[in-house]
């Protein structure tokens, strides 16, 4: 470093001894700004805060007129110094005013500097300001010099997101890494949830940012890279899905980062500044975030999530944590934020604790999502960089009816959301007293309320919500939460608790939809272009007979001496049903031959998911018990979208002519046919969709529980005949003239039903 008196490992630990200096945060930045240009042989440093209105304020200065501190106010877009918060990468310029983006503050008393160095000051990625140096002398400041600045900008950072600054600002104009956020995402799960923040996957704090030994650090970073990519190698060469539920590609990924050359050189650059090892890796991660976050290719956002693990996994590695986050001391009402979850490790979590869930990824039919709404609790999704814009232990609000996340909200937000929960809870009140009412509309048309289930937490929601029975028990769910396949037995306890939980209500069990995205994490997944569109379900369990032969030995013998109802998912072509049929039949054979007692009766059906059925249904209706549709594949297959793509999944609505011409077709010829016919989705589980599903001639819905209450209040104040002879009509029109939810919005309204 030139010119540097002792260069940057002097410089950190004289920072270390300030740092633990007992004095006001004032008085310590005042002292770190002194510290940084004396070891620089600068003329000027400057620290600059990024505020909550996105402004940047001068918070200290050795060089510069002391008056303009808290004084000088900067725009994000203003000078160097925005540039570098802007783009959070550094600046280095000999001559600073021959910049266009130059920007001369006459309080600041700095036009005599021409030199100028500014590096962002990052952490996890975000800006929360900018550390300058400045030199009357027209000079380049060296490599090391930057290294050095960079490395004491992590210092500074620490400081700020403490909230150790937050006593230095105005009211309203606090630093930003404390700052007040509204997040807008997508509603996957219904409710509300204030609490705070636990991370799943919870970020390495490092508190020892100042190298004692760096032979010794390097030596430290060395092993623990060597053991990380040892582990990897050993991960992919099992041949097999690896813990936590990675698959090969995501594991090829890690292992391609972890032997680039770049990154370890830039990791063995940092820890020769003067960092720990694990001050290093995140020094590295966080201007690698920084840049990324800034791309709009999305395969390169998709990177930093890869490097993200990679990083963490790093970390704990380094300072001897499990990867496994615990779970064991959650505060009380946790919010769990996470950038992708399964469903086995949210059931993880201690269920009296938890109030809601924030996903970066996923969607309203993934299977988490399921489990949250199992639960009972709020969860949004599609929530941009969730995990780096929260700490541990924030104040947190989740609206799961809305889609709004509120982090660090004021005393405001949270009355009201404290008065909208109360009222949600008299509501909840009012459900509850009709739960024990059949579900009955004024022209007395009986509706059945069934549930969505899936796993044994979902049981006591069939008295709780005074459902009709179990329209869809997703079988799959038992084997998704699990490291290994279920046995035979096991299954066969599941399914018993689940029909003496119904007792004389109705159960109907959908065999494995596996397959696709529902990848078991023991099975060795198949890549596939459109696996939507692959090898799942139906196509799956004919393939491998074994497996669905011994799903339904199970559910026969747990249904001995009761009636039991199966369906099959994703049936294509009739021949699919046939075949699938013919082996419940071989194992009903099998079990009479063995003396096992059998059910009294076995309803046998089918999910309409596939729009090939629509113009095989009166073939179908002649061999089936039964039939269920599943609104929410036939949705995405009618119109050709993937549900799980925001870019697409809301481009075309489920009340819609198309959708309801397909599915009044199913109920009008089931109705013809004398079988019955449900409908099972998420447009069920709204009090519209329910209400045009009805008006479609509908009497069997399966919903979420949670849906249960809201349902069944609109459906008793229906006229079920107006609706119909509403919206009959309505499809018979010409298709793109209609907005067919606007209408049934204002039947709603005119009719006095609660929406």
């Amino acid at each position: 470093m030139r010119g540097a008196l002792g260069g940057p490992r002097v410089l950190l630990r004289r920072l270390r001894e300030v740092m633990a200096e007992p004095v006001s945060a004032q008085d310590r930045l005042d002292k770190i700004v002194v510290l940084i240009a004396a070891n620089m042989v600068a003329e000027v440093c400057s620290v600059y805060v990024l505020r909550v209105d996105g402004t940047l304020e001068l918070y200290a200065t050795e060089g510069l007129n002391r008056q303009a501190v808290h004084e000088t106010v900067m725009r994000a877009n203003e000078g160097l110094v925005g540039l570098v918060a802007r783009e959070a990468k550094s600046i280095n310029l000999s001559d600073a005013h021959s910049h266009p983006a130059f920007s001369y503050r006459p309080e600041t008393g700095e036009e005599i500097y021409r030199s100028f160095l500014g590096v962002p000051i990052l952490r996890a990625g975000n800006t929360l300001g900018v550390l300058v140096v400045q030199n009357r002398a027209q000079r380049t400041y060296s490599e090391e010099e930057e290294e050095a600045l960079q490395t004491t900008a992590m210092v500074v950072a620490e400081m700020i997101a403490s909230g150790e600054l937050s006593a230095l600002a105005r009211p309203g104009l606090e630093p930003a890494a404390r700052q007040v956020l509204h997040l807008k995402g997508i509603c996957i799960a219904d409710g509300i949830g204030l609490g705070h923040v636990v991370l799943h996957e919870p970020r390495v704090v490092v508190t020892n940012f100042i190298a004692d030994d760096v032979p010794k650090e390097l030596r430290r970073l060395e092993a623990a890279v060597d053991t990380l990519r040892a582990d990897l190698d050993v991960m992919i060469e099992r041949g097999d899905v690896a813990d936590g539920g990675e698959h090969r590609d995501v594991l090829e990924a890690f292992r391609m980062f972890a032997y680039d050359r770049g990154w370890m050189r830039r990791l063995t650059e940092a820890v020769m500044t003067g960092l720990t090892a694990e001050a290093a890796v995140e020094r590295v991660q966080s201007d690698a975030r920084a840049r990324m976050l800034r791309q709009t290719d999305p395969f390169m956002r998709d990177r930093l999530h890869d490097l993200d693990d990679l990083a963490n996994r790093l970390m704990r590695q380094l300072i001897g944590q499990d990867h496994a986050p615990s779970k064991e001391s959650l505060p009380d009402n946790a919010i769990i934020v996470a950038r992708s979850m399964g469903p086995a490790a949210l059931l993880d979590y201690d269920r009296s604790h938890l109030r809601g869930l924030v996903l970066e990824e996923g969607g309203p039919t993934s299977h988490v999502a399921i489990v949250a709404r199992a639960l009972g609790i709020a969860a949004v999704a599609q929530i941009e960089n969730a995990v780096g814009l929260v700490d541990a232990g924030d104040a947190i609000i989740i609206d799961g009816t809305e889609g709004d996340v509120h982090v660090r909200p004021p005393a405001d937000i949270q009355s009201a959301y404290g008065e909208k929960v109360r009222f949600r809870a008299r509501r909840q009140a009012q459900y509850q007293a009709l739960r024990h009412r059949k579900t009955v509309t004024r022209d007395r048309e009986s509706v059945a309320l069934m549930l969505n289930a899936g796993l044994l937490v979902d049981l006591p929601h069939i008295e709780e919500s005074g459902a009709s029975g179990i329209g869809l028990f997703r079988t799959e769910l038992q084997f998704m939460i699990r490291t290994a396949f279920p046995r035979t037995s096991e299954q066969l306890s599941l399914y018993q608790a689940v029909l003496d939980a119904a007792g004389d209500r109705p159960v109907t069990f959908r065999t494995l939809d596996i397959g696709g995205d529902k990848v078991l994490p023991y099975m060795r997944a198949v890549h596939e272009e459109n696996p939507a569109l692959g090898w799942r379900a139906i196509r799956l369990g004919l393939d491998r007979p074994g497996l669905l032969r011994s799903q339904m030995r199970a559910l026969l013998k747990a249904a001995a001496g009761r009636e039991l109802r199966v369906m099959f998912p994703m049936i294509a072509a009739i021949d699919e049903f046939d075949r699938a049929r013919a082996l419940v039949e071989r194992e009903l054979t099998h079990l009479r031959r063995h003396g096992h007692k059998l059910p009294d009766r076995v309803h046998v059906g089918a999910m309409v998911e596939v729009p090939s059925l629509l113009y095989q249904l009166d073939e179908l209706f002649a061999r089936v018990d039964f039939l269920s549709v599943g609104s929410n594949d036939l949705f995405q297959f009618l119109f050709a979208i993937d549900r799980s793509n925001s870019r697409v999944a809301d481009r075309f609505d489920p009340i819609s002519v198309p959708v309801l011409r397909a599915l009044k077709m199913i109920t009008d010829k089931g109705r013809a046919a004398g079988k019955p016919v449900a409908l099972c989705g998420e447009l069920a589980s709204s009090p519209l969709g329910a209400l045009a599903l009805v008006a479609l001639g509908y009497r069997v819905l399966s919903l979420t529980p949670s849906a249960v209450g809201p349902v069944k209040a609109m459906l008793l104040d229906l006229d079920a005949g107006k609706a119909s002879a509403l919206l009959t009509p309505l499809l018979e029109r010409t298709v793109g003239s209609i907005k067919v939810r606007d209408r049934l919005q204002d039947f709603a309204a005119a009719e006095g039903l609660q929406l």
